[in-house]
């Protein structure tokens, strides 16, 4: 009796099939290439792992029993589902398929967004059925997140100083120090380093680049994780902060807020494309950070 099928009983099967369809043993000679007598032998083997007769012949011809009638029915059904596996199992080689998610940090430059949004138009246009998420966070949670593998990767400006992790440069921002309207800095002419070491600066705990600030951090007693918070800080005239440049830009030209020595105060902070260093990335997450990298490449945000 026929319990585990294996390749052997797919090509009896076959057989058996070809010598229903040319009506007979004789008639499926020149289908099958092989001589009667070995026809006979093979559905005899068929036969007997099945337990029961699935033909008769003789000189009354060629004629299925109500088994074999069965038989013939079920074969062509398995043959059936087994070329729908086929197709499917073609069209799956390079299809990607999963999920992914990815954090991003607060307050993104709209440009570094359009860039976003092209890469994710390219990843679309891939074979894939992937469900995309993506995530607001300050930079410490989605190291965090990266680190609990939460997320699959991150864009953000990060400490760098996790070994667990692996940072890719992707694109840099613009960081300027600004007063508001009212603070006693906004209205005068002449402005030295001197002036601005009496500021009162937001401080940034989660700002991994002060150490790398032209203007070194003075007295503070306003602090803040947020951009937006910051920007109200700044925008009370009570602080001078540091902002992103794509941030402040609408305020300067609404004249609420000044950039106080630009050329001497201002540095570029580093973004990074980030993952979990010990996680093998898979090919979804491989083939979105090359659609992440293309698209940054094509025109890198100022």
């Amino acid at each position: 009796m026929l319990t585990q099928l294996q390749d052997l009983d797919l090509h009896l099967l076959r057989l058996f099939v070809t010598v229903v369809e040319s009506g007979g043993f004789s008639a499926a000679q020149g289908e099958l290439g092989i001589g009667q007598s070995t026809i006979s032998t093979q559905m005899a083997k068929l036969e007997t792992r099945l337990g029961f007769r699935l033909c008769e012949r003789g000189k009354a011809g060629f004629r299925l029993t109500p088994k074999g009638e069965q038989v013939l029915a079920a074969t062509r059904k398995l043959f059936g589902a087994i070329e729908t596996f086929k197709g499917e199992a073609r069209g799956m080689a390079d299809l990607l398929l999963g999920e992914l998610r990815i954090g991003l940090s607060e307050a993104l430059d709209d440009q570094v967004l359009e860039r976003l949004g092209q890469a994710i138009g390219r990843f679309r246009r891939r074979n894939q059925a992937v469900h995309f998420e993506l995530i607001s966070a300050m930079p410490a949670e989605l190291e965090r997140r990266l680190l609990q593998d939460q997320l699959h990767l991150a864009i953000g400006y990060f400490s760098g100083t996790q070994a667990a992790l692996d940072y890719r440069p992707l694109f840099s921002e613009q960081q300027r120090l600004f007063c508001g309207a009212g603070h006693p800095l906004f209205e005068r002419a002449e402005i030295g380093l001197d002036d601005l070491a009496s500021g009162d600066l937001v401080q940034h705990p989660y700002r991994f680049e002060e150490a790398r600030q032209p203007f070194p951090t003075g007295p503070s007693s306003a602090r803040t994780e947020q951009v937006e918070c910051s920007l109200a800080f700044v925008l009370s005239g009570a602080h001078i902060g540091y902002l992103p440049e794509h941030i402040a830009a609408p305020w300067v030209a609404a004249g609420k807020l000044r950039a106080l020595l630009p050329d001497a105060t201002g540095y570029r902070v580093q973004f990074h494309l980030t993952r979990h260093r010990a996680r093998q990335p898979g090919e979804v997450e491989a083939a979105f950070a090359e659609d992440l990298s293309a698209a940054f490449e094509a025109a890198s945000p100022s």
